[in-house]
């Protein structure tokens, strides 16, 4: 099952998505796609500053909130994520609270994160994470 960070989400909607995650999207069943109410926020906030923000919102509740399982940040994954934020900022190595915040939900739900910052989570001791946007 999968977790969808926000850069894979934004990329459905571009113009032209990349091919292979159209692709690897197209054989998962939609009881294994996954996105986090972080990600919903992180997606108004952009279409919010964009100069279209109706139609990014329309698309937001019209088109990707029927097609997805939503998981909340709950305490589950809030305790995952205040232990990792603190072994990271001991490692000299911190990470955005967003970005904390949805490692925490895939690895409180044993998800694969799926994004386009491998190395960016790969410091996430214990977090699965693919790149389909390669």
């Amino acid at each position: 099952m999968y977790l969808f960070d926000t850069d894979i989400i934004t990329n459905i909607f571009k113009k032209q998505p990349a091919p292979g995650l159209l692709a690897r999207l197209a054989g998962i069943p939609r009881s294994q796609q996954h996105i986090s109410s972080v990600t919903v926020s992180e997606i108004v906030y952009g279409a919010c500053k964009s100069g279209r923000p109706s139609h990014h919102l329309r698309n937001l509740q019209e088109v990707l909130l029927p097609a997805v399982n939503l998981l909340g940040f709950d305490s589950k994954a809030a305790l995952v994520c205040g232990r990792i934020r603190a072994e990271l900022e001991k490692a000299g190595t911190p990470l955005d609270l967003a970005d904390l915040e949805i490692a925490a939900i895939a690895l409180a739900n044993q998800l694969v994160l799926v994004t386009g910052n491998i190395r960016h989570f790969a410091r996430i001791p214990g977090l699965a994470v693919e790149n389909w946007l390669v």
